[in-house]
């Protein structure tokens, strides 16, 4: 028989904004203090904002003029790199206590461990391995987090989410009898990690509002309305997560892109958005050659200006499997003439390039200039070689010393904002 098992998600409260906090030397605690580039405007989103501001009503991922006047707090511009080298350095506490092989990095402030063999190796139960981790990360770096612990991956998240806000010592616990009792009639339904707004309006329409009421649904209409998502939505309405982390880390998807986005800084016209459609596509076929893959499929999605929620998206199957950058030039320009409205101003540009596979299967045909893409190909070697060497700001096209290119300034940025 399998041992039971208690998994342990460990969650930095306010990691940017803490980090912050850190570097000033106040206490992320009680220090009033968002993350945000006030230089975007004051509709810029707060990255983060501390437990002080969240005490005073105050929604995380806020915009900078939402928060009501006269209340008194610091803004910090987001340092992303710095949060990067911060969330290592934690990862790097966890590794003193546990194997690489029992963690699962959920995302850059949280973590997923498999507690079940080291309570017995330091003589603690779960809370006390819980309150070991989270003080030697506040001994070492000041940040503070919160746990959640659980029977299972789910378990723990939801123990972590729902009800460790509410422990005094930031540690919440669920088991199967404590997740009917405390999460079953839990309302709104998406505090509930994965379900959405979408999944909760179309669970409404059968007035289902808690996972509870999942429980009461018929199976079939489930699975009608779902297809093979209800499995999960079945499985996690009665507090089951058969998936481990060895299954996580044993996980190989079957089909993999890479894709690039940004919010432009103002109002771009067709042909604007169209330069900085060219910026991203030469830096991402870049990351194609780079990784050595090609791809078949192409997607693009466009946002256009004042607020109107519009878009225009599509993906097109490619011919060919192919990381040529005059092909995928082409290819993306053909599909914005195609979708894109001349008339209106281009605010959101985002492109992906999907079923990636090694740069071995690339595809030629008859009508193939294979001397002209190995000599494209040589050049792209180059441009990356001096690229790693001396920056990504060293060699860069023409079109982006034009007035409104974003391509320098992306690149020196960390996860869209400046490093």
């Amino acid at each position: 028989m399998e041992l039971a098992r208690t998994y342990v998600c460990i969650d930095l409260k306010s990691f940017y904004a803490s980090v912050e906090c850190v570097a000033r030397g106040l206490d992320p605690m009680t220090t009033r203090l968002v993350v945000a580039d006030p230089e975007r405007s004051q509709t810029t989103i707060c990255l983060a904002i501390t437990p002080a501001m969240k005490a005073l009503g105050i929604r995380n991922r806020c915009r900078l003029f939402e928060i009501p006047e006269g209340v008194q707090f610091e803004v910090a511009k987001p340092h992303m790199r710095r949060y990067m080298e911060v969330s290592a350095e934690i990862y790097r506490v966890y590794l003193r206590y546990v194997s690489p092989q029992d963690i699962h990095a959920y995302s850059i402030d949280e973590c997923f461990i498999d507690a079940t063999a080291y309570l017995s190796l330091y003589g603690l139960d779960a809370r006390g391995f819980a309150n070991l981790l989270m003080g030697a990360v506040m001994a070492e770096t000041g940040i503070p987090a919160t746990a959640g612990v659980g029977p299972n991956l789910f378990l723990a998240k939801l123990a972590l989410d729902v009800t460790a806000k509410h422990a005094p010592d930031r540690i919440g616990f669920l088991d199967e009898a404590s997740f009917r009792e405390t999460i079953w009639h839990h309302r709104p339904i998406t505090d509930i990690w994965n379900i959405g707004p979408g999944i909760a309006r179309r669970l409404a329409k059968y007035r289902v509002f808690d996972l509870f009421g999942v429980t009461q649904m018929d199976v079939d209409v489930l699975y009608q309305e779902f297809g093979a998502n209800a499995e999960f939505l079945i499985d996690h309405a009665w507090g089951v997560e058969p998936c481990t982390i060895a299954e996580i880390k044993a996980y190989e998807p079957e089909s993999t892109s890479l894709g690039n986005g940004q919010v432009l800084p103002c109002d771009y016209t067709f042909e604007e958005g169209r330069m900085v459609l060219h910026e991203m596509v030469d830096a991402t076929v870049l990351e194609l050659v780079e990784k050595g893959v090609v791809t078949d499929r192409v997607s693009l999605a466009v946002g256009y200006a004042k607020g109107s929620g519009e878009h225009a998206n599509a993906s097109r199957k490619l011919p060919e499997r192919t990381n040529s950058l005059a092909k995928l030039m082409a290819y993306l320009d053909a599909l914005y003439d195609e979708i894109v409205d001349p008339a209106k101003m281009v605010k959101r540009v985002n492109l992906a390039f999907g079923g990636l596979v090694p740069e071995e299967l690339a595809t030629y045909n008859l009508f193939s200039d294979v001397e002209a893409e190995a000599e494209e190909r040589r050049r792209q070697e180059a441009i990356l070689a001096v690229k790693r060497k001396f920056g990504k700001n060293a060699l860069f096209k023409g079109v982006s010393l034009r007035e409104k290119a974003t391509g320098r300034e992306r690149n020196e940025m960390v996860g869209g904002h400046h490093g």
